[in-house]
């Protein structure tokens, strides 16, 4: 273990137990993985090998002016404070325009942080002196007399390979996040795993950062499609919800589950969802017909 790995990961503990002195009540602070802390603590001390997963936790601020709350999302990377934090404020009070502005704003100000330096509280105080202004601004925002001009939105479709999904737990932490999110699509499992979700860019970036958490290895973004749009984006929708699609599998390989989704069955589903150009995309095979 390098001694700046050990320092880095010192470091956030320190900051952790800071957040959590902070935030006492239960359910202020929610960990993505609840023994995180524990795992990094035995690699410090020696008893676990494996490099712990990264931190990533929620924190929910409550701003008493106007009385909303701002969930922050956080991931420390294994080598944070030393590399850039990942923080994402997000509130079902804040249309999109002005949930982008606000962590424009905040991840501006925590740029201006030497590395090295400690920065969730920051963060936090950033956020509890300076976001009432971006709710404010909502509201002018919306005023019928006033004449916005249209703000166009990036509509991102992106489609992801992995070797296999199976999991249970995985496969709900897959569905929570996209349901969670203002995203459709679906989820394929066994092997391969499929994964299409659409919708705004940021929305779809974050399902993205969150589903690899912590390591995911045999996963990647083979596709991405990309329109500019002034609308909702309802109408560049392929999927009309987030589901998991179970297809017949060829093969029984009884304990191991190790079986493979019959691709037939997936090339007549991508077609009946005008997608039928990303099969070959996906597994370098021309769709010309719907044997497997």
């Amino acid at each position: 273990m390098s001694a700046s790995m050990k320092e880095c990961l010192q470091l956030q503990l320190l900051e952790m137990e800071m957040l959590f002195s902070m935030f006492p009540n239960q359910g202020e602070v929610k960990l993505e993985d609840v023994n995180v802390l524990t795992n990094i603590k035995r690699y410090l001390e020696g008893t676990r090998e494996a490099l712990p997963p990264k931190i990533e936790f929620v924190i929910t601020l409550q701003i008493e002016e106007p009385k909303v709350k701002i969930d922050l999302q956080v991931t420390m990377p294994h080598g944070y404070p030393y590399t850039a934090l990942q923080l994402f404020g997000r509130s079902s009070e804040l249309d999109r325009q002005q949930q982008l502005l606000l962590n424009k704003g905040l991840t501006s100000h925590i740029g201006t942080f030497d590395p090295g330096e400690l920065c969730v509280c920051a963060a936090i105080q950033w956020l509890q002196d300076n976001s009432s202004s971006y709710f404010l601004n909502r509201k002018i925002v919306f005023e019928p007399s006033t004449q916005a001009k249209p703000v166009k939105n990036t509509f991102l479709r992106m489609w992801i390979y992995s070797h296999h999904i199976y999991q249970q737990d995985l496969r709900k932490k897959i569905l929570d996040v996209g349901k969670r999110l203002d995203v459709t699509g679906f989820c394929m499992t066994g092997k391969p795993g499929i994964i299409c979700v659409e919708g705004f860019k940021e929305h779809c970036e974050e399902f993205w950062h969150t589903i690899r958490y912590p390591n995911w290895k045999h996963i990647s973004c083979k596709h991405a499609e990309s329109v500019e749009t002034e609308g909702n984006g309802e109408d560049l929708r392929l999927f009309h919800s987030f589901e998991e699609l179970l297809l017949e599998a060829h093969g029984d390989y009884g304990l191991r589950n190790d079986y493979h989704m019959n691709l037939g069955q997936f090339l007549e589903f991508l077609k009946k969802h005008k997608s039928e150009h990303v099969f070959q995309i996906l597994f370098g095979i021309e769709s010309k017909s719907s044997d497997a």
